[in-house]
């Protein structure tokens, strides 16, 4: 090696700090007050200011492109060094957007402890199917597309707008305000393509093309009562199940822009998700849920004067919110982030739609529909329960815990067995209700998911999760 080869060489460490030092003024954002960075989602080199993304290889927030092969971030990478995944926070802004989209699970709760029979809970189930859909799509741009430009939170606060139509239209979704939900909807799927187009370009729009269709059904449905209606909701579900399937095998246009990726799919394209934002996220939508549940036991008591009864009352519909959400955050939050930090971020995306999509319907379902038994109950706590209500308290707690096994079984957190047999004793207290009285349903809910928290206390929340996350990276 000649004299200039060392020097080069020796110039390599110098370079590489003052392109980190540079990539965290030009490629990154600074939270207030914390020394966390997140690398700008724009693509090619290094973005200043607002300048648009060139077209060619997209990148993802996991510092990691989708094929594996180079930096994601935008800036030069030296082969042959470890890649650090940068970590991205949940911004106040998503905080916001979230803060609104619950209210459609207030809406929702509201619906289904006006009707609660089987036609009411499959209008609550297809609404929130749809909408939950979307939000999920939008949990993912925000992951990869942070809203750290004036024209990222216009358009973020567009849809948050759109989403509030929606959520004052869901009483009324399959009759006169059938076709306000449509339209709102279809401005929320709307703004969601543009903005993932801002970040990866046109060559990406086409996994956008199920959702708009999805979108025209929900509002064609609109027009219509009864079968035909209940038909194009049913068509709305499945146009979305299609989606994952056209972003995981459909070629993006321009993708191939590295000889090393030959071709990418729309997938690919969108890039890997970065797990600590992913998790958060989603947890903090968890947790304003859950403040959706005691709400519930403000508007149930209503005008009714406050009575030893009722107060107690409360405090065991508190007490099992309190489990199930001791069962999430405490057990398996922060195990879930360890999984996804270990798995390569080419996989992430089709482990999110099973963990926090799929496995979190029946979750976030669980607390919506509990929370309108609880409404309907705790006036009438020392009474035989009517199947509707008693049928809402166990079948919510089901429902929960039937969610919560499936992301554990989907992230190998395991164990199962305790969470297996709290969820059929749930199903057991019904007749407790009915026969008995809705305090007693109560008392019985709130001892079996206790015994389920304590029963597995005596293992440790990170057994397990080390021995499981290297069959989740390696897994197929």
């Amino acid at each position: 090696m000649d004299n200039n080869s060392k020097g080069s060489a020796g110039l390599r460490p110098l370079i590489r700090a003052a392109v980190v030092r540079h990539a965290g003024l030009t490629c990154g954002h600074a939270r207030t007050g914390s020394a966390r960075r997140a690398v700008s989602p724009s693509s090619g080199a290094c973005a200043a200011g607002g300048g648009r993304a060139r077209s060619g290889p997209r990148i993802s927030l996991s510092g990691w492109t989708a094929a594996g092969a180079g930096r994601s971030d935008g800036c030069a990478h030296v082969r042959g060094e470890p890649r650090m995944e940068t970590e991205h926070r949940v911004s106040t802004l998503e905080l916001f957007f979230d803060l609104v989209f619950v209210f459609t699970i207030t809406q929702l709760t509201v619906l289904l402890a006006d009707d609660l029979t089987p036609r009411g809970a499959g209008q609550v189930v297809l609404i929130f199917t749809v909408l939950f859909w979307m939000y999920g799509g939008y949990a993912h741009l925000t992951n990869q597309v942070p809203p750290d430009r004036t024209v990222r939170r216009v358009l973020l606060m567009l849809a948050m707008g759109a989403f509030m139509v929606c959520a004052l239209a869901v009483p009324t979704a399959f009759g006169a305000g059938g076709v306000a939900f449509g339209l709102g909807y279809l401005l929320v799927v709307l703004v969601h393509g543009a903005l993932f187009t801002q970040a990866h370009g046109r060559g990406v729009l086409w996994f956008a093309l199920p959702n708009v269709l999805c979108a025209l059904a929900v509002t064609a449905a609109g027009f219509f009562d009864g079968l035909p209606a209940w038909g194009l909701w049913l068509l709305a579900l499945l146009l979305q199940f299609v989606t994952p399937v056209v972003v995981q095998r459909v070629a993006a246009s321009g993708a191939a822009a590295e000889p090393e990726v030959p071709e990418q799919t729309v997938g690919d394209q969108l890039g890997g998700m970065n797990a600590a934002h992913l998790v958060e996220r989603h947890g903090l939508l968890l947790i304003i849920v859950f403040g959706e549940s005691v709400i519930a036991i403000g508007i149930g008591v209503g005008s009714l004067p406050l009575s030893a009864g009722i107060a107690g009352g409360a405090f065991l519909a508190l007490t099992i919110a309190s489990a199930m959400w001791w069962m999430y955050f405490v057990r398996d939050e922060g195990r879930a982030e360890e999984v996804f930090a270990h798995t390569p971020p080419e996989r992430r995306f089709k482990l999110a739609m099973s963990a926090y999509y799929y496995a979190f319907l029946p979750v976030l379902l669980g607390i919506a529909v509990f929370a309108a038994g609880v409404k309907k109950t705790i006036g009438h706590l020392g009474e035989h329960l009517h199947t509707g209500p008693a049928v809402a308290l166990a079948g919510g707690v089901a429902l929960y815990l039937a969610g919560n096994l499936v992301f554990r079984a989907v992230l190998g957190l395991g164990p199962a067995r305790y969470r297996a047999t709290a969820l059929v004793l749930a199903l057991a207290t019904v007749p407790v209700g009915t026969g008995w009285t809705g305090a007693g349903q109560l008392v019985a809910l709130a001892v079996v998911l206790v015994c389920a928290v304590v029963a597995e206390g005596g293992r440790s929340p990170a057994s397990g999760a080390r021995e499981t996350a290297a069959e989740s990276v390696t897994g197929s």
